[in-house]
């Protein structure tokens, strides 16, 4: 997730830039960059890597007096983590920074490509600064050009620019992706993507709601949302900064479950539209010769994998085997050139997947990485690469990396159900239109969230825990299982529902709890009765369904859905809470289980 910070003022600018971008470190990014002005004088320093590298560059300049400067790091979303597509992006005499995804800009660069325009980096974030200096030379007024620009503009978005035409000034908008904007006693401003970076330095808070714009400059700020001036409402900023940096949520896996639904927005954008699914970091030849895929994948990628499975043979309608890296190393396995080698990561470094891809490529197949980490060793050696844009991920009981894995994945299936034309129009409307209802469907909704948390307490003893599901719900059901073992360190399996009478049910008894996956769109009378057997052997339930069960010793209602991804992701928030939950009542650090780390990079 990218950072973002602005200030306007007379103290040292470089040294306060590089001092907030220190504070969104925890964000995660792979590039840095300012840019200062002051008078008509613009200087601007951009770094891959850590934020020293920026420093290294910057270490020779400095600012005395009043000036503007804006800073931004980088979580790569379009092209590579290279100097020239770190922020800020600059214009003739303007510069810009920016978070979230230009969902139009393809057709944007091709417009102002056409007008003459030069383009020098590969991200969508350029185009925010041409089209604003091309609206400028049409209207003479910089707040207009901006306002025109931003209208212009489909996606998410958080954006500073500054422009030698108002050299004193910060243009800033916010739209699905967060932007705050902080203010002292002294009359300095200040903008960030989040608090932390503002705390120590302002006293009061701006927080941008969607569809909000404006200008700040030494005389004050300037808000409007819907071409009509608003009044900025102020409050008083915390003073916490580890409390910033969660966003007020008690641990991080708390704040990543609530981020899912921005995430697997930010995952769709630019890739579902028009009645299509658009891949820009594919070719359709990726899939010419193909007759099997392999997916390859640990811990949660590898349940993501298997979720998968079942989408490419039912709509691609292509043979589909999912592998455990760590075994697949092992088995001598048979490797034809027909097959597609698609590996998840969400590090970009686990070993045991890196080495399986190590061997696809030395046997000749085509490969292809699903990774979180631009740059990460998986994805430099991969064919192809699908970037998931969850953002750094702290839990290490991974969430949105799992959500935004199965987005990709269920996007990757009808992008080859197009090529393979083996899905209707129709199908592919009514897919994507399921698609775009998911960031609704994972937003958590604080009854949903308060009736977990009291049914949790319920749920701290007994001998273990069987989560139950069929078809896409069996690998949710194994999702489940995982993320109560990591962070409660209570025993936990997932099964197949038709699979407890060939052995498992032989455990149940009052304290067996059984977690039952039991959607209405997929086999619901048929999982309905394995869970009836799991009841007359008096195993406690708790059922997770939008139909009533009468059976059940507890029941979380879920919305009744008409496709089963909306369905399954709905589930899976569910699963999500009520593993932290019970993490929480006992007393364990849910962000840094015992035993785990975040990236596996050893065998």
């Amino acid at each position: 997730m990218c950072g973002i910070v602005g200030y306007i003022g007379n103290r040292e600018i470089k040294s306060l830039l590089l001092e907030g971008l220190k504070e969104l470190e925890y964000r995660g990014y792979d590039s840095a960059g300012i840019a200062i002005m002051q008078k008509d004088d613009i200087r601007y320093f951009k770094a891959v890597g850590k934020l020293k590298n920026l420093a290294e560059k910057t270490k020779d300049f400095k600012t005395e007096g009043f000036g503007v400067g804006i800073g931004h790091t980088r979580w790569a979303t379009h092209g590579k983590p290279t100097e020239l597509n770190a922020h800020p992006h600059l214009g003739e005499f303007s510069y810009v920074v920016h978070n979230g995804i230009i969902e139009n800009y393809q057709e944007l660069k091709k417009e102002l490509i056409e007008s003459g325009v030069n383009f020098v980096s590969q991200t969508d974030t350029e185009v925010i600064v041409h089209l604003f200096e091309k609206n400028l030379k049409n209207s003479k007024d910089p707040m207009e050009a901006f306002e025109k620009t931003i209208e212009t503009l489909k996606g998410a978005y958080a954006i500073l620019l500054i422009t030698k035409s108002a050299p004193d000034t910060i243009f800033f908008a916010r739209k699905g992706s967060p932007l705050i904007i902080g203010t002292n006693d002294k009359g300095e401003i200040f903008f960030a993507s989040s608090d932390a970076p503002l705390i120590s330095n302002a006293t009061e808070v701006i927080y941008l709601e969607d569809g909000e714009y404006g200008y700040a400059n030494k005389e004050g700020i300037k808000l409007f949302a819907n071409k009509e001036e608003k009044e900025p409402v102020k409050v008083p900023l915390t003073t916490d900064k580890q409390y910033a940096q969660k966003g007020g949520f008690r641990f991080f896996m708390e704040k990543e479950i609530y981020e899912q639904s921005e995430v697997v927005g930010d995952t769709i954008l630019g890739r579902a539209s028009n009645g299509k699914i658009y891949f820009e970091e594919l070719k359709e030849e990726i899939i010419e010769g193909i007759n099997e895929i392999k997916i390859c994948a640990c811990g949660t990628s590898y349940h993501a994998g298997l979720t998968s499975a079942y989408l490419f043979e039912r709509m691609a309608k292509i043979r589909c085997s999912v592998e455990i890296a760590s075994e697949f190393r092992y088995k001598e396995p048979l490797l034809t050139k027909d097959t597609l080698f698609v590996v998840i990561s969400q590090s970009g470094e686990t070993a045991d997947t890196l080495e399986a891809l190590r061997m696809a490529k030395k046997a000749g197949l085509k490969t292809l990485a699903i990774c979180n980490v631009d740059n990460s060793s998986i994805v430099r050696l991969a064919d192809y690469t699908i970037l998931t844009r969850a953002g750094i991920e702290k839990g290490v009981a991974s969430t949105k990396a799992f959500a935004t894995q199965v987005m990709v994945l269920w996007m990757l299936v009808l992008y080859f159900s197009q090529i393979r034309k083996t899905l209707s129009d129709e199908t592919i409307a009514n897919e994507l239109k399921a698609i775009r209802r998911i960031p609704k469907v994972v937003k958590v909704k604080d009854k949903l969230h308060e009736k977990i948390k009291r049914l949790s307490k319920r749920y701290l003893h007994g001998h273990g825990f069987f989560y139950i599901g069929r078809d896409i719900f069996f690998p949710l059901a194994l999702e489940g299982a995982l993320k109560l073992k990591e962070i409660s360190y209570l025993h936990a399996e997932g099964y197949p529902a038709g699979e407890m009478k060939h052995g498992p049910i032989a455990l149940a008894d009052s304290e067996l709890f059984t977690i039952a996956l039991m959607p209405k769109t997929v086999h619901y009378d048929k999982i309905k009765s394995n869970v009836e057997e799991l009841s007359a052997r008096d195993a406690t339930i708790l059922a997770i369904s939008p139909v009533e069960f009468e059976l059940a010793d507890d029941f979380i209602k879920t919305e009744y859905f008409d496709h089963p991804m909306i369905e399954f992701f709905e589930m899976m928030v569910i699963t999500q809470l009520l593993a932290m939950e019970i993490a929480i009542r006992l007393g364990n650090d849910v962000d840094m289980p015992r035993n785990l780390a975040k990236s596996v990079t050893v065998e």
